[in-house]
Formats: structure tokens, sequence, C-alpha cells
């Protein structure tokens, strides 16, 4: 679908049905709890690297220049390091996260519809899908930066349009970046309240794994994320062209 199809859709769809998307995401998530442990798995591990890699420097010059971190005053030099490396490490973390959470939801249709192919978690990494999604990471920041600047209030706002961004770029490989972020806006203005409650609740219930020692968070974490599913299924819908494509 081209945006202007994706439009026309999410304005004629009924608004999203609370306690049906609820239902269905449990139902879903004894089917992909796996999945969801696996792809939460995937994102420590390739995060790692990336906070090895920023920090580096500060490290370095802590052990060259021990005095340069005990002073009062903020050091010229860590300052600027910071200026130049935290922008590019939220872009890093934000690429990992876009493009395994894009793959998650996959796996989630397919294993909603039956659908017929492999759990391939680094889909979006390959056949230079990674460049779109390094630019939907940066558009992420600037948004990020928008609502920040906003006195934080923007931030509550953006975190509905922000938390869809995952899922259109999952199923709209002809949507350029742009077109995902005004897609995203597009089904979250239209449903911000819904959209909020159900990241609001599945979230809180998706916390209640902290009850077993701790470690039964790691495996229900996912449950919060799969309620986007069908934030995307019922408010766009998906063509019978990615229908035929998901399993590639």
């Amino acid at each position: 679908m081209n945006f202007k199809d994706i439009t026309k859709k999410i304005e004629n769809t009924p608004s999203l049905d609370f306690g049906s998307i609820i239902n269905r995401s449990i139902e879903l998530f004894k089917k992909v709890w796996v999945q969801g442990f696996i792809t939460l798995l995937l994102t420590f591990v390739c995060i790692l690297p990336l906070y090895i890699i920023c920090y580096a420097p500060f490290i370095i010059l802590g052990i060259l220049n021990p005095e340069m971190l005990k002073q009062e005053e903020p050091n010229a030099l860590v300052v600027l390091l910071g200026v130049l490396i935290f922008p590019l490490l939220f872009i890093g973390l934000m690429t990992v996260y876009l493009a395994l959470m894009a793959a998650f939801f996959r796996i989630c249709k397919q294993k909603d519809g039956n659908e017929q192919g492999t759990d391939d978690y680094f889909f979006y990494f390959k056949n230079g899908r990674i460049s779109k999604v390094v630019v939907l990471a940066a558009l992420y920041l600037g948004l990020f930066i928008l609502g920040m600047a906003a006195c934080f209030v923007g931030l509550f706002y953006l975190m509905v349009p922000l938390s869809l961004i995952p899922v259109f770029l999952a199923f709209n490989e002809d949507l350029s970046p742009i077109e995902i972020v005004k897609a995203s806006f597009r089904l979250g203005n239209k449903n911000w309240l819904v959209i909020f409650g159900l990241l609001l609740v599945m979230g809180i219930v998706a916390d209640l794994g902290v009850i077993l020692c701790f470690v039964g968070v790691f495996f229900t974490a996912m449950l919060a994320k799969i309620p986007v599913y069908y934030m995307y299924k019922d408010g766009v819908g998906f063509s019978e062209k990615e229908g035929l494509s998901i399993s590639k």
C-alpha cells in the first residue's frame, strides 16, 4: 500500500476496540512468548557493543588523565565528546530496537494467521533495509528532542505515535521513513486515548513477571508490545500483497 491508501484506510476504519485488542493480545502472547523472549535477548546482545564503543573514549580519557574527570567544572573535551557521541548512541540503540521490533511484528503476523515462514529476527538488517531503519532512528531522535523542548509534555503526547513506528516499518516496505512517521501519527492521533490506555494497561500486566524472582519479567515484557500489532491490524489492515510477502 502507498501512503495515500494507508491514509484512507485509517480514516475509514472504526476506532480501536480496547477490550478486543487486550483479549487477542493475551491469546497471541501464548503463541509468541518464546519469540518475544528471543527478541528481547537479541536486543540486549546487540546494544551492549554499542555502549562499550561509545563509552570507550571516556574510559580512555579517565585512564590517561584521571584528574580530568574529578574536576568540579565539566571538562570541555568531555562535554564535546558527550555532544558528539550520545546522539550517535541514541540512533544506534533505536536502530537496533526498531529493526528487531519490526521483525517481531512480522513473526506475530505469521503466528496470528498460521502462515508459513521462518522466525527471521534480522530481516531488517539485510538487503539494504537497515538504511531506512537508521533514517527512522534519526527521525525518532529529532522527535524526542522536540518533545523534551516542550517541557516533557510533548514526550507524553509523542509516546503514542512513536510506539506505532516499528509496526508501520514491519508491514510497509514501500513507504519512505517520513511517510512511516506520518502514518504513525495519523493512526495515533485518531485513537490516542485508546492506544495510551492499551500501552499503560498491558505495560502493567507485562511487568507482573517481576513477581517470579524478577526473572519472569524477561519472558512477559514483550506482552506490552503485542497490542501494537493489533492496533495496526484493526486500524490499517493488511493488503493481499503483504499477506503473500510476509513469509519471504
